[in-house]
């Protein structure tokens, strides 16, 4: 289910892999939940063996330590990529300065060591991208607005014949983010493609060629919707188990950072291309059924003033629904209404005025299927339990919104929800 991580876990620009040991492992990017800046001054790597439960490596890489190369180049870590050669695992990592470099390790969490800089790479711009051909042949590729490539060199520390503008803003969207892969002999780079004005979604353009010329063609994904003020998107197609996916992120905190990792399952066409995808809540695992728990946060879409914020204190942390104004909604994509139901249970606060919650299925437009009332708590973290009535019966599987109304704004928070 969609964000795929822990709800403490920020990480963005996720380059997915599944290596040897057939698990999957996510190398991204690691935000600080409720900061105003991107990423940290590490990275984490997490792995999983079905996709649903993940574990985390611990601090595989930071840029104050695995120097010495790191040690003079202090600063927050963006968008990383890993590849498997020769037994070992090389992490191709960038910083806000610009800098770009090579570690390795024996073990694909890491830690990472032995920093040394990729040239001419290292100063020029971010967001490292490899890919290992079928010869063996090693392809790097990096920059932003426009793309720049090359073969690497055996040591990994070089770029030969470095081809420049294989992605450009103007002739194909291209922001940031490359991410590269080959698929029945085309080579795919997708990327945070800006061609909607912002870069909300990931592109991806095609060649017969690992150095272009590239041909832009669809959209992947687009996280817009994911919160009021989503800017960018960035992640990874990868195959895993023969089927593929697209990793992404969305915006969290009603602002560009505190970022969530999350994946949907993605088709391809005769021709190669793929068909573009919606955000989902149940991500990989399918519908979700209707007598399952939901935290509020897994909306997929959500429109209005309403964001998703997050609480800690002592042992107590959780991500909630907040700022929901009058006419707010959010959608959760899929339900599977699999059992007889007459009831929904929401667990919320209101310090203000309350709220009566309207439940949809498909559309707005149709008829709600039910409702509950939510009274004014003590306080802003004064969850208590509201019970409604369902009184369209659902049967089948169906996107359900959850529409907010109330006399005024700042309604009330939403941390959970379940039919009864």
């Amino acid at each position: 289910m969609n964000p795929i991580l822990p709800m403490n876990y920020y990480i963005p620009d996720v380059e997915a892999r599944q290596w040897k040991d057939k698990k999957v492992y996510l190398y991204g990017s690691k935000d600080i939940g409720g900061n105003d800046e991107y990423c940290s001054y590490e990275y984490q790597v997490f792995s999983s063996e079905d996709m649903i439960n993940w574990q985390s490596g611990g601090t595989s890489f930071s840029s104050d330590k695995y120097g010495p190369y790191t040690a003079n180049h202090i600063s927050p870590l963006y968008a990383p990529d890993c590849v498997y050669i020769n037994n070992k695992y090389y992490l191709f990592y960038c910083q806000a300065d610009n800098s770009e470099g090579v570690a390795v390790s024996e073990s694909p969490t890491g830690p990472f060591y032995d920093a040394k800089p990729v040239i001419p790479a290292d100063g020029d711009a971010i967001d490292p991208a490899v890919l290992v051909d079928d010869d063996g042949s090693v392809y790097y590729y990096w920059g932003q607005y426009h793309a720049r490539g090359g073969k690497l060199s055996a040591d990994f520390q070089s770029i030969e014949s470095v081809t420049d503008n294989l992605l450009t803003e103007e002739e194909h969207g291209f922001h940031e983010g490359i991410s590269a892969r080959k698929r029945n002999g085309l080579y795919y780079l997708s990327f945070s493609d800006i061609s909607r004005k912002r870069p909300t979604c990931i592109g991806y353009a095609v060649s017969r060629n690992p150095l272009g010329p590239f041909v832009k063609k669809n959209i992947i994904i687009d996280n817009t919707g994911c919160d009021p003020r989503s800017w960018n998107n960035h992640g990874s197609i990868t195959q895993i188990n023969g089927e593929w996916y697209v990793f992404y992120h969305r915006s969290t905190h009603n602002g560009f950072f505190s970022r969530h990792v999350c994946a949907e399952k993605i088709t391809f066409n005769e021709d190669g291309t793929i068909n573009e995808t919606e955000m989902t809540t149940q991500g990989t695992e399918g519908p979700i059924s209707c007598g399952r728990e939901l935290y509020a946060f897994t909306a997929c879409l959500l429109s209005g003033s309403v964001y998703i914020d997050d609480y800690s204190g002592g042992n107590n942390s959780f991500e909630y629904l907040t700022n929901i104004h009058n006419e707010d909604w959010a959608v959760y994509k899929y339900i599977n209404f699999d059992r007889d139901i007459t009831g929904i249970t929401v667990n919320a606060s209101s310090q203000t005025y309350g709220s009566r919650i309207e439940v949809y299925l498909d559309n707005l437009e149709s008829r709600a299927a039910g409702w509950v009332q939510v009274e004014k708590t003590k306080g802003k973290f004064d969850f208590q339990t509201f019970t409604g009535k369902i009184t369209d019966k659902p049967v089948g599987v169906h996107a359900l919104y959850l529409k907010f109304t109330g006399p005024r704004d700042n309604l009330i928070n939403l941390k959970t929800f379940q039919f009864r």
